[in-house]
């Protein structure tokens, strides 16, 4: 017999999986604009992080036996296009990492509210949601010496 991962286990495993996907779709979609050497290697190794932390959550999903996370197409597109649209007239070093900044900062404040709200998931689980925001905030002190 199979048994279902708990309900807020899932959610908020599935939380993690869309506030790291989306991360890496904004970085894989800001990486073309940015010029300067530094800040491409830190955005880098930002995304190398984001997609190990999404490993985490999908490993911890599948061996639950839960369904991951799906992204809709629409918020996809939109999401990008609001980046494309945003850097277009303006790809300066300290406007790309205020982006990221502000990017970084919508992610702490969704995980903090899907913790929240999914307060009977398993230590293991939030534990794996607080390192996501823990390094949002070391992302952000680190990107602040470019603005």
């Amino acid at each position: 017999m199979v048994i279902k991962m708990r309900k807020d286990d899932a959610e908020l495993l599935r939380g993690i999986q869309k506030n790291t996907k989306s991360a890496m779709k904004a970085l894989d979609t800001l990486s073309n604009k940015v010029y300067d050497d530094d800040l491409a290697l830190q955005l880098s190794r930002q995304n190398l992080k984001y997609s190990e932390i999404y490993n985490k959550a999908t490993n911890s999903l599948v061996e639950g036996n839960a369904e991951g996370y799906r992204p809709r197409a629409i918020s996809e597109r939109m999401m990008v296009g609001g980046i494309q649209a945003n850097a277009l007239f303006n790809n300066s070093t300290s406007h790309i990492a205020e982006m990221v900044i502000q990017g970084s900062n919508r992610g702490i404040t969704e995980m903090c509210k899907s913790v929240n709200r999914h307060e009977n998931a398993r230590n293991a689980y939030v534990e794996i949601a607080q390192e996501l925001m823990d390094f949002e905030e070391k992302n952000i002190a680190q990107l602040k010496k470019y603005l």
